[in-house]
């Protein structure tokens, strides 16, 4: 029997044509291809990752307690196992599930993610603790395919020989001077271990080794770009914000700055953003940031100066937790104010990037071996009664700086150096005062000049400042007395989990030095601080 439609109506049409378009852009969104990171414990997983979408695949951390459905789920392009500095969690031998080998996709295992390959497919596994990673040539034999158009040896790091005896079907493809299990393949299946780590920067042809795996054994397509990012966002956000309206917590810095100018490409003048001036930011910042993005951005944008406020809430304050908690709880209160004063908010819009959920969750299952717990992941007190609405967090730091020179940010605005939420009060060590601000934003101004005419503003990732709670003798004008103490930092980093202080010249440290003594009223000395992170952190409280 034949069966004839009615003629649809022109409202329906439209209905149909949006629908066909939204079921095409999920359809393109659900076939991107994606690699799962699977991490046992590793410091290294996100550099696996970060390394991976260098090649413009995508690439996801997951903790290796994630349930084998989740994994299965994603439908990945290849599974990429990284192990950590031991085979066990509290004397626990650490495994996921072993089925994640019977999916018929790629597997590359790097360091103790060996291990667990090779004993889950019948092999045995050795101790290798404690782990002590060293520099090593690595030897190819045999050519596989993931060693294409690298020399025979190379150098990398190694942490130890994970393997004891091998899985049927493996082969020894690299070894080492002291590990014979650098490096095993079993091609027919695609499974490939490496003792070694090609994820770390002293390993120079690492680069190469993920490019072979991604495109030379699992087929990748390289669909992983900012422009088409881009694009998804922009279509998303509007989907799920419709006609209601956004609100953002502006900073100035990069991330807020990403958020605000893509969401205003989206929603226009239903996105509103607002600055809060807590009286901790730099020296003019506030109208500064007030108007370039009006002018420039052409963003609908607030700025509210409760720096009043927060300043008498901290006054007699000097425990660097409780000013924190301070400046949290006096932003949110102002936020919330100016967010019921704007009327029909319903989202709210974040600058959550990639490595802030990463550093919130443990690889482990559990909250207590997070790295730290950051302010922006889960938002705001649920009492706003907002839905979250973040478009960066799935992104690195310099995929947000690609993305943002995408929408046509200035570089300067994209390579701004990281600047903390509390502002210059976790810079002042002890109390905040109005007069103790006003003496670190003249430090800070002389070290921002005198760094950028040096041209090192885009050398180091962060450099800045810190007013310390000690006096130290000094001589001005012929006349003996106390004055304060400035510290500067400067680190190296790539993404702040790790850092390095900065050799600047020192030429020009004495110029700073030199300055900020003659021309700042009340500082008598000037240090410079050489603290790796780890164990320091990058900013002093």
């Amino acid at each position: 029997m034949a069966f004839v439609s009615a003629p649809l109506t022109p409202k329906a049409k439209f209905a149909l044509l949006i629908n066909s378009l939204f079921e095409g852009f999920r359809a393109m969104q659900t076939q991107r291809q994606s690699v799962q990171v699977i991490d046992f414990g590793a410091p290294t997983a996100q550099n696996a990752a970060r390394r991976i979408r260098e090649q413009r695949v995508f690439a996801r951390i997951v903790p290796y307690t994630a349930p084998f459905r989740e994994i299965e789920e994603a439908k990945p392009l290849a599974l990429v196992l990284v192990g950590g500095k031991s085979a066990y969690n509290n004397g626990k031998p650490i495994a996921c599930d072993p089925r994640i080998f019977g999916m018929g996709v790629p597997v590359l295992a790097i360091g103790m993610g060996v291990r667990f390959m090779a004993e889950a497919l019948g092999g045995k596994g050795r101790d290798v603790e404690p782990f002590i990673p060293a520099k090593a040539m690595i030897r190819v034999s045999g050519k596989p395919t993931i060693f294409a158009e690298l020399p025979v040896e190379f150098a990398s790091v190694i942490g130890g020989d994970p393997v004891e005896s091998l899985p049927r079907g493996f082969r020894i493809a690299a070894r080492s001077d002291a590990y014979q299990h650098a490096a095993i393949v079993d091609e027919k299946r695609r499974f490939y271990g490496l003792a070694f780590h090609p994820e770390s920067d002293d390993t120079p042809r690492g680069r190469d080794i993920f490019r072979n795996f991604l495109y030379n054994v699992c087929g990748a397509d390289g669909d992983w770009d900012m422009t088409s990012y881009l694009e998804h966002a922009v279509e998303s956000a509007k989907a799920e914000v419709g006609d209601d309206q956004a609100i953002l917590a502006l900073s100035g810095g990069v991330d807020s700055t990403v958020v605000a100018v893509l969401l205003s490409q989206a929603l226009g003048d239903r996105l509103v953003s607002v600055f809060v001036n807590h009286g901790l930011l730099r020296k003019g910042e506030f109208e500064s940031v007030l108007d370039q993005y009006r002018d420039r951005f052409k963003l609908n944008i607030r700025g509210i100066d409760a720096s009043d406020r927060f300043l008498g809430e901290l006054k007699g304050v000097t425990d660097p937790e409780e000013k924190r908690k301070i400046i949290g709880r006096v932003f949110i209160e102002v936020f919330e104010e100016q967010a019921a004063g704007i009327g029909n908010v319903k989202y709210l819009a974040q600058g959550t990037i990639y490595p802030d959920v990463i550093e919130s969750h443990s690889a482990h299952g559990g909250k207590g071996a997070a790295v730290k717990s950051h302010h922006n992941v889960g938002g705001l007190p649920d009492r706003l009664g907002l839905k979250l609405i973040e478009p960066l967090r799935e992104l690195f730091k310099d995929e947000i700086r690609e993305l943002g020179l995408e929408l046509g940010i200035p570089p300067e605005n994209i390579w701004r150096h990281p600047f903390p939420g509390p502002g210059l009060a976790v810079r002042i060590v002890g109390e905040v005062t109005r007069e103790r601000v006003a003496i670190l934003q003249e430090v800070d101004a002389i070290v921002m000049d005198k760094i950028a005419k040096a041209g090192y503003y885009r050398k180091v990732w962060q450099a800045f400042p810190v007013l310390l709670p000690i006096s130290s003798t000094a001589v001005k004008e012929d006349v003996r007395h106390y004055g304060n103490v400035v510290a500067i930092r400067a680190v190296e980093s790539r993404d702040a989990m790790s850092a390095e202080w900065a050799r600047l010249p020192y030429e020009l440290l004495d110029e700073m030095s030199r300055e900020i003594i003659a021309r700042v009223e009340g500082i008598g000395r000037v240090v410079y601080d050489i603290s790796p992170k780890p164990p320091a952190t990058i900013e002093w409280e």
